[in-house]
């Protein structure tokens, strides 16, 4: 296709070569002329235009005052070079990399005006690629005036990110002093990001503590079932012939806890909070534990006896069980399926409550 710089071309020629378009064998010859800022004129097919665009369509087929007088077509506005691109575009569907990053902007409004999807889906990409600081408040306002949700939604991204950088730029200047509504809903949106991220943030950290009293549910039951390096059973060495524990920071701790309990003085009145912690570990697996006739874990089932004549826990202590059994569930189906059925085939050879040896 020749090129469209049509500045200096005022003849009246069409840029297109008439091979591009030809009814029944035979050569047509351009019966529209479009009028472009600055005067240039661009002939084109009117078949052409109106079978691209409805929009087109729409004003060739308008009725004329004088049948005699010439078909045009005023585009202004945008530059002549720019609708040299558009028209270019109508005939072939096709547009360079070069063209888009020189008309981008200007392709996309005429791709809305005069209704070419196609035309407006490859600037919208076109325009998301090229995004810059300094040029993402003028897109942020086109794609907002063209209806384009998906570059839209890419410029209010940028900003958010970058938001320092934009507001010392030109563009975000003159959005302060022009358009007040859209600097507000710039800035809505980034602090509902902000809000969302806190959010965020917030579940994965109680997650994660779910995740944690899960595991210390797992290495208590491990503790009380064979022993783990100084606190087991008292027929079980915990240390023969075992390897390093795989959760052995969490086990550990509890193991601590479990010795401490044990010969703390305090907890009878209430008065050690390390002893009130291991009072509630207890409870969680009591209240977990679905067999408390032969679970090894003390207490277990003088736990579940008082919550049946209280007739259940509280909403709250309720609330943190269900949260502690889903992370439970999402870390066993993490593991492989061997290492599942190795863990279940344990938990089904327990045998009753026995005392530790500290």
């Amino acid at each position: 296709m020749p090129s469209k710089n049509f500045s200096d071309d005022l003849s009246g020629q069409s840029p297109f070569k008439a091979e591009t378009y030809q009814t029944s064998g035979e050569m047509t010859e351009p019966d529209v002329q479009i009028v472009t800022s600055g005067g240039p004129r661009i002939p084109a097919h009117a078949s052409i235009l109106a079978s691209a665009s409805p929009v087109l369509e729409s004003i060739i087929d308008r009725p004329r005052k004088h049948q005699s007088s010439e078909k045009t077509i005023p585009i202004l506005g945008v530059p002549c070079d720019a609708v040299a691109v558009f028209v270019g575009f109508l005939y072939s569907s096709n547009c360079t990399d070069e063209e888009m990053e020189k008309y981008g902007i200007h392709l996309l409004a005429l791709s809305h005006v005069f209704l070419v999807p196609q035309l407006k889906q490859r600037c919208t990409k076109g325009l998301a690629e090229r995004l810059t600081i300094e040029n993402v408040v003028d897109v942020l306002q086109l794609a907002r005036l063209c209806d384009a949700p998906d570059l839209h939604l890419k410029c209010m991204k940028l900003l958010s990110n970058k938001i320092k950088a934009v507001q010392k730029t030109e563009g975000w200047k003159f959005l302060q002093d022009h358009d007040p509504w859209l600097e507000l809903e710039i800035l809505q949106f980034i602090d509902e990001i902000e809000s969302r991220n806190k959010r965020r943030r917030r579940r994965r950290e109680e997650q994660n503590l779910y995740l944690q009293l899960s595991e210390a549910m797992e290495c208590l039951e491990h503790i009380c079932t064979e022993g783990c390096t100084v606190v087991g059973p008292y027929d079980m060495e915990p240390t023969k012939n075992r390897g390093p524990c795989s959760k052995f920071s969490t086990c550990q701790g509890v193991q601590l806890s479990i010795r401490h309990f044990a010969t703390c003085t305090k907890k009878v009145n209430g008065g050690c909070k390390w002893c009130k912690r291991m009072w509630q570990l207890l409870r969680l697996h009591s209240s977990i534990c679905d067999q408390p006739d032969i679970c090894r874990v003390p207490l277990c089932r003088q736990f579940k006896l008082k919550v049946q004549q209280k007739k259940g826990d509280d909403a709250r202590w309720k609330l943190l069980v269900r949260k502690v059994v889903s992370a439970k569930a999402m870390s066993s189906l993490s593991l492989p399926k061997r290492k599942r059925e190795e863990e279940a085939n344990e938990t089904t050879n327990h045998h009753g409550i026995r005392s530790f040896r500290l």
